[in-house]
């Protein structure tokens, strides 16, 4: 009987309850046999408790008055109106900054997501690199259902780099949850047993391109950059002058799709 690859998504329901009993029970089984992930599941559960009780004080105080809708609409009301000088002048100062507001917040957009996307794919090293029992969900051996499952769930078509011309294998690849949503995370080992990570999602911004950029957290380094939205980034534990020219060729074979 074939069963759904257990996914971050998975794992993060399964604290909060909220799978359907049976794939629940699947879940259950999966982490009986994988006691590294129960840890982690067992960690998400204790923050959560945490958080709760942190948060159980407070949770049934009345909503502040200054937050109060009706509250803030009758206080709009109440202000005087600006004279038609002062809003002119405003309007006028308003067009000359609209230029440099406008660029200053696109490159703030495109900064902090490649900043947030390098942090994510430096986090998902860390997590699933060392593991030597399951690192992915699916396997190099299933790419086709690697890709179909990775581009139904983040929506647009993906493509699996191969990285062989630069004596990379893919050992395969899963899911991982992010604060900006699903992210696809494609491994990959040398003969050396040298592991790689590539990370991709959607931007915020889905016409975002940006050059590519060197990023490192900790001893994880790599390159990050965006392209048509959809943003990506190569780590691991090799310095940058090795890890440029395969960032490189990711560059180059995911920009047709």
């Amino acid at each position: 009987m074939n069963h759904r690859p257990i996914t971050e998504d998975d794992l993060h329901a399964y604290v909060d309850q909220a799978l359907e009993p049976e794939r629940r029970a699947e879940v259950a089984s999966y982490l009986n046999d994988h006691p590294d992930v129960a840890a982690r599941v067992a960690a998400f559960a204790t923050q959560r408790e945490q958080l709760r009780g942190a948060l159980a004080p407070i949770a049934d105080e009345p909503l502040p008055a200054e937050l109060n809708l009706s509250r803030i609409i009758e206080s709009r009301r109440r202000r005087p109106l600006r004279t038609w000088g002062a809003i002119a002048a405003m309007l006028l100062l308003g067009i000359g900054g609209l230029g440099g507001w406008t660029m200053r917040s696109v490159l703030q957009e495109g900064s902090n997501g490649l900043s947030a996307l390098a942090r994510e794919a430096a986090y998902s090293y860390g997590v699933y690199a060392p593991d030597r029992v399951r690192p992915v969900e699916i396997r190099a051996s299933e790419s086709a259902e690697l890709t179909r499952w990775v581009s139904t769930r983040l929506k647009q078509p993906v493509k699996v780099p191969d990285l062989s011309v630069s004596g990379y294998r893919l050992m395969g690849g899963r899911l991982v949850a992010t604060s900006h949503g699903p992210a696809a995370m494609f491994m990959y080992d040398d003969d050396r047993g040298d592991r790689l990570v590539v990370l991709t999602r959607p931007m915020s911004n889905r016409n975002l391109d940006t050059p590519m950029m060197p990023q490192s957290t900790g001893d994880v380094a790599g390159f990050v950059w965006a392209d048509g939205g959809m943003g990506y980034t190569l780590v691991g534990q090799l310095p940058g002058e090795t890890l440029k020219p395969i960032a490189n060729e990711i560059r180059k074979q995911a920009r047709p799709i």
